[in-house]
C-alpha cells in the first residue's frame, strides 16, 4: 500500500472523522467564548491557544486530504466548502481584513460536511430550489399586487404604512409573517369598515397557501433524499433478486456454452465416421477426405 494510500485509509476511518467532529465543536464554543469580557480577562490566553491549535488541525487535515486524494479533491464541492473556510480563518485578522475575525465562526459551518445527516439535509435543500424558485415567485407576484391594491386604497388612511409602494409592500410582507397584523387592520378598520377582507384574503393566500406550498416542497425534497426504512428494505431486496438472476443467467450461458460444444463435437464425430464408411466402401479417403481410387 502506498502512503497516498495509507493516507486516504487513514482520513476515512470512523476514529478521525469524529476528532474532526469534535474539534469543530470545541472550537465553535471557543470563539463564542471569547466574546465574553469575563471569559477573556481570566481565561483568555487558554482560549486563544484553543482556536490556533483547532486552525492548525484543519489546515494539517486539508492538506492531508489534498496530499490523499489530488485531483480528485476539487471534484467533491464539500471539499471546496472546507477549503474555503479554512482559507478565511488563514487570513491575518488585522488592518484591513479585520473584518474576517468575526467570520472564524464560520469554521462551525465544517460540521455540515463532516456529518453525513446534516449534508443530506444541505443536499435535499439544494435539490428544491428549482421548485422553490417557482413558489416564491408566485409569492412575489402576490405581495406585489396587494401592496398595489393598498397603496390605492390605504394610503390616506394609514401613510406611515400604506403611503407609498415601498411601504406597502414592507408592511404587507410584515403581516404576511403574523407580526402585529391585527394592530395593523383594526387602524385601517377604523376608517374602513370592510377592510377586514382584503386582510383576511391576504393571510389566507400569502400565509397559509404559498408558505405552505413552500414548506411541503422542502419536506418533500428532504424525504426524496433520505428513503425511508421500508424504501431501503426493498432496494436491498431488488439488489439481492437482481444478484440472484445474474447467477441464473451465468449458469445458462454456461450450459448452453457446454451443449453446443457438444453438439460440434457429436457433429464432427458423426462426419469421420460417415467418412471412413464411405473410404471403406469405395476406396480410401485422403487426410481432407477425398476419395482416391483403390487400385487395382
Amino acid at each position: 500500500m502506498s502512503g497516498r494510500e495509507r493516507v486516504r485509509s487513514l482520513l476515512e476511518t470512523s476514529t478521525v472523522q469524529r476528532i474532526v467532529v469534535a474539534v469543530i465543536v470545541v472550537n465553535a464554543v471557543t470563539i463564542g467564548c471569547e466574546t465574553s469580557a469575563f471569559l477573556m480577562d481570566r481565561i483568555g490566553g487558554l482560549l486563544v491557544a484553543v482556536d490556533r491549535i483547532s486552525l492548525a488541525i484543519f489546515s494539517v487535515e486539508i492538506a492531508a486530504r489534498l496530499y490523499a486524494y489530488r485531483r480528485a479533491f476539487f471534484a467533491d464541492p464539500w471539499n471546496w466548502f472546507d477549503a474555503v473556510i479554512v482559507a478565511l480563518a488563514l487570513v491575518p485578522a488585522t488592518g484591513p481584513t479585520s473584518v474576517l475575525r468575526a467570520l472564524r465562526i464560520l469554521r462551525a459551518l465544517r460540521l455540515v460536511s463532516a456529518v453525513p445527516s446534516m449534508r443530506r439535509v444541505v443536499g435535499a435543500l439544494l435539490s428544491a430550489v428549482p421548485g422553490m424558485a417557482s413558489i416564491i415567485g408566485l409569492l412575489m407576484l402576490m405581495i406585489y399586487i396587494a401592496a398595489v391594491i393598498a397603496t390605492k386604497l390605504f394610503s390616506q388612511i394609514l401613510p406611515e404604512r400604506f403611503g407609498d409602494l415601498s411601504r406597502s409592500l414592507f408592511s404587507l410582507f410584515q403581516i404576511m409573517t403574523g407580526d402585529d397584523w391585527g394592530t395593523v387592520a383594526k387602524e385601517v378598520m377604523e376608517q374602513r369598515a370592510w377592510a377586514w377582507i382584503f386582510f383576511i384574503v391576504y393571510i389566507l393566500v400569502s400565509t397559509f397557501v404559498a408558505l405552505n406550498l413552500f414548506i411541503a416542497v422542502v419536506v418533500n425534497a428532504m424525504n426524496d433524499a433520505e428513503p425511508s426504512p421500508s424504501e431501503t428494505q426493498t432496494q436491498a431486496e431488488l439488489a439481492l433478486v437482481k444478484g440472484e438472476l445474474a447467477a441464473v443467467h451465468a449458469k445458462l450461458d454456461l450450459l448452453l456454452a457446454r451443449e453446443a460444444a457438444d453438439a460440434d463435437s457429436h457433429a464432427d464425430a458423426d462426419s469421420h465416421a460417415e467418412t471412413t464408411s464411405r473410404a471403406d466402401g469405395n476406396g480410401r479417403a485422403d487426410a481432407n477426405g477425398r476419395q482416391v481410387p483403390t487400385p487395382t
